[in-house]
């Protein structure tokens, strides 16, 4: 699996660097922005790639579409939209049918099971019960977001578990939360070798 793609560099021709469009998408109320950010964070700052990262929310605060684009790269970022996408990652049915489609056919789209009825575009879908396993592990849907950054890191290998595990622990540092979001991570972790593993 090879989700990102190689482009040259305008100011240097000879050298080739990965750039990797990825959406997170979903509805409003399922840590979609959130998700965008601390992803761009890990990378960024623990990992040392190049990074932006931008959102768009839906009409509703909560319920409406939601969505947040991270674009990563090893050089500098000359084109910031994020268009044909490498990795997508969606937690709503009206999310993957809207977004499964621009996804590179040697893309990935991991997809909540919820979300997918058939399957839609040419790139490769994996279908994850983050939000169910949430439900039945943590007892809360909320924790469906950072179980599924965790299957991003050791699925895709596109940030690191240590620069997740950083970022997580920042922001919930303060809260009551910690221990909740830091496990759920952590199975999302698990799970992630688990189908990478099934798939080799």
């Amino acid at each position: 699996m090879s989700p990102s793609k190689k482009t040259i560099s305008k100011n240097t021709p000879e050298k080739v660097i990965n750039r990797i469009n990825i959406r997170v998408s979903g509805s409003g109320g399922q840590g979609i922005i959130s998700t965008g950010m601390l992803l761009g964070e890990a990378i960024a700052i623990g990992d040392g790639k190049n990074v932006t990262q931008s959102q768009s929310y839906g009409p509703e605060a909560r319920g409406g579409s939601t969505r947040a684009d991270i674009i990563v790269s090893d050089g500098e970022i000359y084109f910031p939209e994020c268009n044909d996408l490498d990795i997508l990652l969606v937690f709503t049915y009206e999310a993957y049918g809207k977004f499964a489609a621009k996804t590179k056919p040697d893309g990935t789209v991991i997809a909540d099971e919820s979300a997918v009825d058939v399957i839609v575009g040419n790139a490769k879908t994996v279908q994850v019960p983050f939000i169910q396993l949430a439900e039945k592990q943590f007892k809360t849907p909320l924790v469906a977001n950072i179980m599924a950054m965790g299957f991003l890191s050791t699925y895709t290998k596109v940030v690191t578990q240590n620069s997740l595990r950083e970022v997580v622990e920042e922001q919930y540092s303060s809260t009551p939360h910690l221990e909740m979001n830091i496990n759920a991570l952590e199975e999302g972790f698990k799970l992630g070798s688990k189908f990478f593993k099934n798939e080799t």
